[in-house]
């Protein structure tokens, strides 16, 4: 690849606007549209009315469900699909996600630790230390994987190598949940499997300023690499020569991408398949590798991707909400079986 490839191709710009657009629509539609029906002049005054002024059942629903679910989504979303992108980066592998490196895993062995030993059981929904243990688990676990992971790095100088590293460390995660499973309470696998089927319900008004915070300080992180991001496009000797120090940088990467994933795994649950999809839908919408474009517009469109998913969840309306996991793998798996075939023809 060469300078040419990455900034000279015919870049649409405008995507970004049309991306932002979709947002705003997606977002709107969040909180007008619900398993519950509210007419549209009754949420146009709670929201007018604002969180303090809770005076009806209408305006409750609004701001302590649908406004913190609408939030999460649109900023799980982006952090997912900005995760997804700079690790397909890093390890030049387009089917590399937060997953791969294990990440997701070591969050979902934190969750799995505290819902499987019995300290917390989900009958109807977490009390407040109950929820504050499984998101502080599997913090925990995301951030102590990615620890190995930039550990492992100091040794492994191949990004290849560092990849399947990764992998190793998320089976070997898989393993000790099954374990656990196997060695738990019927209570506990069941408050497990809830947890592990993912949704963005699980933040209310007074955790999203904390979720909010940490995803939006590791997303502008994100977006102040963009230029040792397109160096790297062109391979590590490339990078080295304009000046960037390919390990620091690959590091500094890891570590904001683990705690994009640790912090929306925490408060969701795995949440599969976006931070994979994304970022090529955002390369086949502009036609550049130029990440100035190309990682606003990964961010934009994986909140759109996730607004779009809590939509289609909520469609059983009074009956509940379909499971997350259910319905992002329909949406955005043939996207990766296109970018698999359409490897498999390069």
């Amino acid at each position: 690849m060469t300078v040419t490839d990455i900034t000279n191709l015919p870049s649409r710009k405008w995507v970004v606007p049309a991306a932002a657009i979709a947002v705003v629509l997606l977002a709107s539609a969040n909180i007008w549209l619900g398993s519950v029906h509210i007419p549209a002049a009754e949420v146009w005054k709670a929201l007018c009315g604002g969180p303090i002024s809770v005076g009806s059942a209408q305006s409750f629903i609004v701001w302590q469900s649908r406004v913190p679910m609408c939030l999460t989504a649109l900023l799980s979303g982006a952090a997912l699909a900005a995760s997804g992108l700079m690790l397909q980066t890093v390890f030049s592998n387009p089917l590399a996600d937060p997953s791969v490196l294990g990440i997701s895993s070591g969050a979902g062995l934190g969750a799995a630790l505290v819902l499987l030993s019995g300290a917390t059981v989900l009958t109807g929904g977490f009390n407040f230390y109950g929820f504050l243990a499984v998101v502080t688990g599997a913090f925990v676990g995301a951030m102590v994987v990615t620890s190995i992971v930039l550990f492992l790095s100091t040794f492994i100088r191949g990004n290849a190598m560092l990849l399947v590293a990764g992998i190793m460390i998320g089976y070997l995660a898989s393993s000790v949940i099954s374990l656990l499973n196997y060695l738990s309470t019927a209570e506990g696998v069941h408050s497990y499997i809830i947890w592990g089927m993912g949704n963005f319900g699980g933040v209310s008004l007074v955790w999203l300023p904390w979720f909010g915070g940490l995803t939006l300080a590791a997303l502008f992180a994100s977006l102040l690499l963009v230029k040792p991001l397109n160096a790297l496009l062109l391979g590590d000797y490339y990078a080295e020569n304009l000046g960037f120090d390919v390990r620091r940088t690959r590091n500094l990467l890891l570590l904001i991408t683990g705690l994009l994933t640790a912090v929306v795994t925490a408060f969701c649950g795995p949440i599969s398949f976006l931070g994979l999809a994304v970022p090529h839908v955002a390369r086949l919408l502009l036609r550049t590798s130029d990440h100035k474009l190309l990682l606003p517009v990964t961010i934009l469109g994986g909140a759109a991707v996730a607004l779009f998913c809590n939509l289609v969840c909520m469609l059983p309306g009074r009956s509940g909400l379909l499971p997350l996991n259910a319905v992002t793998p329909l949406i955005c798996a043939p996207i990766v079986v296109y970018v698999i075939f359409k490897q498999r023809k390069g």
